[in-house]
């Protein structure tokens, strides 16, 4: 039985209203590197159960305790229903991409059952028509709650169910002993919360006495966290309003763009000094300046992005080791490459800074209770207009019970005040970006992953590049 970390808590606690904090990925695949060029839905299932049980991150499921009194627990259980969790749908005729992403809108729009262990699986048939790749293909669409993995997590997660090579494995080597937790008792989950908070009450009062805002903790430790988190707010200024800084609905949108790693580092090569993250910010910060032109919403000041910061050395772990940045998209800079040259000034600026989220915010949310952590996200959105985040993939082809793994599509959070999600994977040769926003706020996804190409191809053109052309850059979408 393993307790979760304050961070894993508040995304259980941030669930209210229509927001999930469920991520997902979505990978294509093509079964003619399998044997006799199929797989079948009990081949995947197979390929599953081999390798399912090495990784206890299947079999963990929730206990909270009653109030909210402490932090919920993992325990292990080996009953789990691998076939409630591998599900099998087809996508009618003719089986498009714009097809494909309205039921990954759909699915990625349903909450996790918390009464069982936070993922799904969905295998997708019928993907005859997709740009790029032949008819038979089909999708994995995987789903798994972020109090149990984080970004760099989930992927370590998602390449364990893979191999890198094509030839299947159809049986575990030797049966291994699964340990089990039994379910804690109301007592005794009552017990742990009173020394839990007496310990995290002495954390509290560290911070405190160190902290250099040097407030009196006479009040109390928890009214020094109260007006801590005050502080937290009042520095943190309000990014502009769009439309996609209101309350979310419980709709989905999903699209996809592949956009070649090749033209990112000729891009390097062209301006001295700027990385991979910098120009996926400029691309976004394009993005979203071009949607909001066409719709007559364009603020003057810079829009701004949250870029989670991976604080972990181990993706193995599970769990989360992340922070938060904050750092000007520069959407008010009409030149792309003025507007790249500024991403990358301010998200290398933004490492001194933020000292407030990164440094003062693990310990917060360590030590003070959820329902106040839950609470300080939520005031914290509104200072933010979308989440930027890339994260890398697997750099070996990966194969799924002998299907090679052509695509992977992180599909990640959208929330309240910050209607849209810009998350990307290298893999393959492509920094592969998923765009998941509220319905209502992004009702033509289809234009909006039309302005990430164009963004990129302008940043190319201007740095004296060609411009990109691909079945995977296009998916289907005019090359005009």
């Amino acid at each position: 039985m393993q307790q979760l970390s304050g961070t894993d808590t508040t995304f259980l606690t941030v669930e209210q209203g229509n927001n999930y904090s469920h991520v997902g990925a979505l990978g294509l695949y093509d079964p003619a590197t399998a044997p006799g060029g199929k797989v079948r839905f009990k081949d995947i299932l197979g390929h599953f159960d081999v390798r399912m049980h090495s990784n206890p991150f299947f079999r963990r499921r929730l206990v909270e305790p009653p109030l909210g009194i402490d932090r919920p627990y993992w325990i292990d259980t080996a009953d789990f229903d691998v076939e409630f969790h591998v599900r099998h749908i087809a996508l009618p005729q003719p089986g498009d991409w714009r097809q494909l992403m309205i039921q990954v809108a759909r699915l990625h729009a349903r909450p996790l059952d918390r009464g069982r262990p936070l993922w799904e699986i969905y295998v997708i048939g019928g993907l005859d028509h997709i740009p790029g790749l032949p008819p038979g293909c089909f999708a994995l669409f995987y789903k798994m709650h972020h109090a149990a993995v984080d970004g760099m997590a989930s992927l370590h997660v998602i390449s364990q169910m893979h191999a890198e090579n094509p030839n299947p494995v159809t049986h575990r080597e030797k049966p291994e002993a699964i340990i089990t937790d039994r379910e804690p008792s109301l007592m005794e989950m009552g017990s742990r919360a009173i020394f839990n908070q007496g310990r995290r009450t002495a954390a509290l009062s560290r911070l405190a006495a160190g902290s250099a805002f040097k407030l009196a903790k006479s009040a109390g430790d928890i009214a020094f966290g109260e007006r801590h988190i005050g502080d937290l707010i009042n520095n943190l200024a309000p990014a502009p309003k769009t439309h996609f800084s209101g309350k979310i609905s419980p709709h989905r949108v999903a699209e996809g763009v592949g956009l070649p790693l090749a033209a990112f580092k000729a891009l390097r090569g062209k301006v001295k000094g700027i990385t991979i993250n910098d120009i996926f910010l400029a691309v976004v910060s394009g993005a979203m300046r071009r949607y909001l032109l066409v719709h007559h919403e364009l603020p003057d000041d810079s829009l701004v992005a949250m870029m989670p910061v991976s604080l972990r050395e181990n993706a193995s772990a599970g769990g989360n080791g992340v922070g938060v940045a904050r750092t000007s998209l520069h959407t008010d800079i009409e030149d792309p490459l003025e507007r790249l040259q500024a991403c990358h000034d301010s998200a290398t600026a933004q490492k001194g800074e933020d000292s407030v989220l990164n440094n003062e915010m693990p310990v917060l949310t360590e030590n003070l209770p959820g329902v106040l952590t839950g609470w300080l996200v939520n005031r914290m959105a509104p200072s933010m207009n979308t989440v930027v985040s890339n994260v890398r993939g697997p750099a070996q082809a990966q194969y799924l019970a002998g299907a090679e793994l052509q695509r992977l599509y992180p599909i990640s959070i959208p929330s309240d005040a910050i209607g849209i999600n810009h998350t990307a994977v290298s893999y393959a040769g492509h920094m592969w970006v998923g765009i998941v926003a509220c319905r209502d706020m992004l009702p033509d996804p289809d234009f909006y992953a039309q302005c990430i190409r164009d963004s990129f191809n302008e940043l190319l053109q201007a740095a004296g590049i060609k411009p990109v052309h691909s079945p995977a850059f296009d998916n289907g979408a005019s090359s005009d």
